[in-house]
């Protein structure tokens, strides 16, 4: 039970820990001053739905997103999120696909073959299907946050723990349901796929309520070290190199890596979620799937994303925040049914 509950942990944190966060950029968007409050209401809002959505997947046995977004969203409204999600996950995993190839420009190896580095690794990934997927995030995912947490304590060790925090000031709070909601449909389409996997109720409060508190935690840790250099970070593509800026050259090299890792692993999430969606209907192996996807998405990441993305992120917003408010309501709606949450 502990080993699996980990293995979800580390999905889930794998899910979430995209090339925006570990870069800095969402957290510097969506948090900054006054955010304490804020990434405490995350942790919980964060632990309480990840935690609904693998419970219902659990007692589903799913193996796919559909029958979760029935359960939460209703008949009417679940087409109108499995478009969603469709798009979602494929028009984020070209762009990551694209972030791959850039990335592997600064070790100077020409970006289409970087493209078909990263495509070449994911179609071997799910040679194994979701057990590949599972082992490569309990693999890449310590590994990631391990440096992660071990660049940013060096920083505030070296800045003397700056913190900014007072409890008359924390007028940001809301941005916690906004950034929660902004990671809602990749989860419920990563989770989704492993339902018919979860043997446990056990497995549920270590994966949720683990993988929470070690997101605030980072979190909290990121927000307050990007803070410290709040007057450098608008400097900077990635927040991340204002922390670095002091730092020898090759650990720039080593969280450009890890960047990269950040990026391989959301990709591999979106993956998942399409294939998983796609197999209901198409009866062939994983890789198969995936090569076959990325055979669509590759001639994608010449196209501006910018714009695309300009469009459909803010109305993602919107219907992310109907969602996030029907799975929280969730456990109280269906509290005295005959088919309790638990």
């Amino acid at each position: 039970m502990l080993l699996a509950g980990l293995k979800w942990m580390f999905l889930i944190i794998g899910t979430m820990i995209g090339a925006g966060y570990a870069s800095g950029r969402e957290l510097w968007q969506f948090f900054g001053t006054e955010s304490t409050l804020a990434i405490i209401l995350f942790s919980i809002l964060f632990f309480i739905c990840t935690y609904v959505i693998m419970d219902v997947s659990r007692q589903r046995k799913t193996k796919h997103y559909i029958p979760v977004l029935r359960e939460f969203m209703g008949a009417r409204l679940t087409g109108l999120y499995d478009g969603m999600i469709v798009l979602y996950l494929f028009s984020t995993t070209v762009i990551m696909i694209a972030g791959g190839g850039a990335t592997l420009e600064v070790l100077h190896i020409p970006y289409w073959y970087g493209v078909l580095i990263i495509s070449g690794l994911l179609v071997i990934l799910f040679i194994w299907g979701i057990n590949g997927m599972t082992s490569m995030n309990a693999m890449i995912i310590p590994i990631l946050i391990t440096f992660l947490l071990g660049t940013l304590f060096v920083f505030q060790w070296t800045s003397g723990f700056q913190l900014h925090i007072d409890a008359g000031k924390q007028s940001n709070w809301p941005s916690a349901f906004t950034f929660t909601a902004l990671n809602i449909l990749p989860l419920v389409a990563v989770l989704a796929a492993i339902g018919h996997k979860i043997n446990h109720k056990g497995e549920l409060w270590i994966a949720s309520l683990g993988s929470a508190l070690l997101l605030g935690f980072i979190s909290f840790l990121y927000n307050e070290s990007l803070l410290t250099v709040a007057n450098e970070v608008m400097l900077y593509e990635i927040p991340l190199f204002a922390i670095l800026k002091h730092y020898p050259y090759f650990m720039v090299l080593v969280m450009s890596g890890l960047l990269w890792a950040a990026i391989y692993t959301t990709a591999a999430s979106g993956l998942l979620g399409l294939c998983t969606r796609i197999s209901e209907y198409v009866k062939m192996p994983f890789w198969q799937l995936s090569f076959l996807l990325l055979l669509l998405m590759i001639p994608l990441t010449t196209i501006g994303f910018a714009k695309l993305i300009g469009i459909l992120y803010p109305l993602y917003g919107i219907l992310n925040l109907y969602i996030l408010a029907a799975i929280l309501l969730y456990p109280i709606t269906h509290r005295f049914e005959d088919k309790p949450l638990s």
